[in-house]
This record gives structure tokens, sequence and C-alpha cells, in this order.
């Protein structure tokens, strides 16, 4: 009996022991943390997308024009420079694997089809433009639906105005609108049925409805900031948009009803843009503009294309 009693409590303290470790290493939710050094990726540094191998793809590695990988912190190695003085801004993912990037100099949206993505250093021939728009300002983030129709903003700065262009799958690109404020941040919702842009020097974030088609209407004001700029924004599976607060250092998470959930507080004041990616789809990468680097978090939700096109 003795013997039973001693060991119901040796099992009891095992158990208990392993209960407490596990809760001293559960994952802190909404912390910043580095990922990426300073000084690895250029002050261009954007993008950021995840594939479906939980690579991330970041653009101006070591010099403007390029795209890195980033396999593991601090693990950085060259993707393509980039051909014809082409730079890249935002980057996504379709549900095929293949790889779109905002080149905002050459007024093109390039296509790095997945096959391609599988080798580094790649030539510049593995790159091609999927559309080309001269009437175009520079297209900056983009954004795609589920059946791989795409959405670039198109600001220009000098005149803090800006544009919104659709690139149906079928390659053709078509103006949305015109005469907006300073287009940046650009996403579509987990149901495909909303489309939200910000204008970042007038702080505003606007939401659409969107049809299967790509296009867009009942134009309406999601939520308005006081101060500093808004830049890359993403939606979580449950519909809240993560938005680089530039400027101010923070990823603000904004409910669908446009109500500001929290601030996260990054290592830097000059976020430019937010992916999901890790095993879990909650893993939050923030690219940093002045430092050259990116950092991360843990959100409790997974990015709404989490195995699909971040």
């Amino acid at each position: 009996m003795l013997k039973n009693t001693l060991l119901f409590i040796s099992l009891l303290v095992i158990s208990t022991l392993l209960s407490t470790s596990a809760l001293a290493i559960k994952t802190v939710l909404y912390q910043s943390e580095d990922w990426v050094s300073d000084g690895i990726f250029t002050q261009g540094i954007e993008g950021p997308a995840v594939a479906k191998d939980g690579s991330l793809y970041v653009v101006n590695y070591q010099q403007e024009g390029t795209i890195g990988r980033v396999v593991g912190k601090n693990q950085v190695e060259l993707l393509v420079k980039l051909a014809n003085g082409s730079v890249g801004n935002g980057i996504r993912f379709d549900s095929a694997g293949n790889m779109y990037v905002a080149d905002y100099v050459n007024h093109n949206v390039l296509r790095i089809t997945k096959n391609h993505l599988s080798h580094s250093n790649l030539a510049q021939q593995a790159v091609e433009v999927y559309g080309y728009q001269p009437l175009m300002n520079q297209p900056n983030d983009i954004a795609i639906m589920d059946n791989g129709i795409l959405f670039a903003s198109d600001p220009n700065w000098a005149k803090s105005t800006g544009q919104l262009w659709r690139i149906g799958r079928d390659a053709q690109i078509m103006l949305l609108e015109e005469a907006m404020g300073t287009t940046n941040g650009i996403e579509v919702s987990p149901d495909n049925k909303t489309l939200y842009v910000n204008e970042s020097v007038q702080r505003n974030i606007w939401q659409y409805d969107l049809a299967k088609d790509g296009s867009i209407s009942n134009k309406r004001l999601l939520i308005h900031f006081s101060d500093f700029g808004l830049d890359g924004m993403r939606t979580d599976k449950q519909g809240n948009l993560y938005v680089a607060r530039y400027g101010k250092g923070v990823i603000a998470v904004v409910s669908p009803q446009g109500k500001l959930l929290r601030e996260v507080t990054l290592k830097g004041k000059f976020p430019t843009n937010v992916a999901f990616g890790g095993s879990d789809g909650k893993t939050v990468f923030v690219t940093m503009q002045k430092r050259g680097a990116i950092d991360k978090f843990t959100s409790e939700f997974s990015g709404r294309s989490f195995n699909f096109n971040d």
C-alpha cells in the first residue's frame, strides 16, 4: 500500500513539473523580436510573403532590385537580381504557388513560377512580365483573391494622390478608381467579399464590396487614424486587419467592424509590410525600413491565406 502511495505521489509531482514547464515555455503573444538583423536588407525592404514550404520572400536583399529568401533566423539567400532596373515592392502568391511582384520602377507586375522558386540565384530570364500598364504611377502593394485575381495600389507620393487597379486572370489590367489619396496597403477579406485599401498620407482605410469577378462597389470608410502613416496590410482568418503604422512603430490590429483591437510594438518606428507564416500560420513577419531588418511576433490567429498565398 505504501509503495503504491509513493508511486502515485511521484507521478503527481512529475505531472505537475511537466505542466509547469509547458506553461513556462508557452509562446508569448504579440511580443516582437528580431528575426533578421539590421542591415541585411536595404532600407527599401518590403514585400514580405510566405510560400507553402514556409520560406519567407522579401525584396531588396543586400542591394536594390533583388529578392531574398529567408529560410531561418538570420539565414537569407539570394533568389534573383531583377533585370532592366526593376525594383520590387509587394509580393503575393497564388494558390498554385506562383509568385507575383509589384515592380514600381517599370510599371509591371512580375511573375516567377513555382518551378523556378525551388532554385536559388535564379537567372533573370526566370522572371516574366505578367502585366504592364504605363499609366500606373507605380504598382506598390498587391493583393489577391482565392481565384487568382490581383489588385494593385498605385500611389503618387509627390502629389499625395493614388489609383487602384485590377489585374485579371488573363493578365489584363483595369483601372478601378482614380483620384484617391496615396493608396498603399491593400488586402482581401477571408471570404473574398471585401477589398481593403489604405491611404498613407490621409490615414484612411477604405472597404469595398468585392464580387467574384473582382469588381468593387459600395465604398465606405473602415477607420481613420489621427496620426502617423499607413503601409502594408494583411488579414487573419477572423477577418482582422494587421496594419503597418509607419512612423509609429506598431502593427495596428483592426476588426472587420473598424474597431482598433490592439497595437503591437515593434523594434523600430518604420514598418513597411506584414505577412503571416510559421508552422501554424500565426507567426507575423514585419519588414522594417530604416533598419533593413525583419521583426516577428506571434498572433493568436493564423493568416487568412496561410497555406494558400502567404
